[in-house]
């Protein structure tokens, strides 16, 4: 039976970054999986940037799936005029914002060095201290604003996790409406994956690449957080002929990961042919 999926208020919002479609906001991450869509996760947390256990934003869709969410009329992509403008502009921008927090953190390390110095030359008064070391301090002191210099190397840079039409601020969110047409795919094996992605998706199960396992997709039962793959399915057409070596080791590959190889074949009256593959040994 055809899982029917349920109906979205608002498009889901498809930002295109070349070729790949980034998914950035929390509300659309959520559509996307009430769907029965995986993606994955790209981005670093903002409070733990080094780890690489846990991701977060953008969630990287499968051409499959941004193409399933456009054949249902569910996602649009942002214009490229509300994408954050060109790619000149934005590094111009970046370039300013970063020479005028530099000049910032110069005056604030220049204050820095000079109460340290006036805290030393204090003590020194305190602990009579010799008249060479008061003056030498207070020489440094006179021409700190002339010799002091700012590595760049030191200044604090400010990391961007922050997107417009993420935050809360309503105009932000007005910014980013998604109306813009999808982008179609037209190659042939893309309409042979996409046909088996529709099936596989319509009959309840979930799926995610399977390139590390020398398929298209893993399919698993239910939501990859709580269930393995059972399955690593191969996209062919019924005409595509396939040598046996390939064959074999896609088999054995299955085997050794306990999972069942689908051999998918779409038809021309958008049903697909499945055949699956188990490893039994060498004769």
């Amino acid at each position: 039976m055809m899982e029917s999926l349920p109906s979205l208020p608002l498009s889901v919002g498809v930002c295109l970054c070349d070729s790949a479609p980034l998914v950035w906001r929390v509300e659309d991450l959520r559509a996307v999986r009430s769907h029965g869509l995986v993606g994955t996760l790209l981005g670093a947390l903002p409070r733990t940037p080094q780890q690489n256990g846990r991701l977060g934003r953008p969630l990287l869709l499968l051409p499959e799936e941004e193409r399933l969410l456009a054949e249902r009329h569910l996602a649009a992509a942002f214009p490229p005029t509300q994408q954050g403008g060109s790619g000149v502009e934005q590094r111009d921008d970046y370039e300013e914002l970063q020479q005028r927090s530099y000049g910032e953190q110069s005056t604030l390390a220049l204050h820095d060095r000079k109460g340290a110095l006036l805290r030393a030359l204090t003590a020194k008064h305190s602990e009579a201290a010799g008249q060479s070391t008061e003056e030498a301090i207070r020489r440094r002191l006179e021409n700190l604003d002339q010799s002091f210099s700012f590595p760049r190397s030191a200044m604090a840079v400010q990391l961007s996790t922050s997107r417009a039409g993420l935050t809360c601020c309503s105009e932000a969110r007005a910014f980013l409406q998604a109306s813009w047409p999808i982008r179609t795919q037209d190659s042939p094996h893309s309409n042979t994956r996409y046909q088996v992605f529709r099936n596989l998706r319509g009959r309840g199960f979930y799926l995610t690449s399977a390139g590390k396992f020398g398929g298209d997709f893993l399919v698993y039962p239910g939501d990859p957080l709580r269930f393995h793959a059972h399955f690593i399915a191969v996209c062919l057409t019924l005409d595509e002929s396939v040598p046996l070596l390939d064959v074999l080791a896609v088999a054995r590959l299955g085997s050794n990961v306990k999972k069942t190889v689908l051999l998918c074949s779409p038809l021309e009256d958008g049903s697909v042919t499945y055949t699956s593959l188990q490893w039994s040994g060498m004769v």
